[in-house]
């Protein structure tokens, strides 16, 4: 199997909170963070394969989290 080089970018040296509500969305809506533990040969699995399809995890992690929680609309 061929070794492909992953290059990473870290938020610079403002805090992680600023830099998370400083990217860009769709809608301009403010952005927050959220942590969850995985196992690691999964975290490996969906980077390896975002990486092949050229996406990045955040991007595809949140189109599940909206797919899998979408907008509820009230029964009024």
């Amino acid at each position: 199997m061929n070794q492909k080089d992953i290059k990473l970018t870290l938020p610079s040296s403002k805090s992680a909170d600023s830099w998370v509500q400083d990217k860009q969305t769709k809608t301009n809506e403010k952005m927050k963070r959220f942590t969850v533990d995985v196992p690691e040969e999964l975290h490996k699995r969906v980077k390896v394969q975002c990486y092949t399809e050229g996406k990045l995890m955040a991007d595809v992690l949140r189109e599940i989290l909206e797919r899998e929680f979408p907008i509820q609309k009230s029964a009024a």
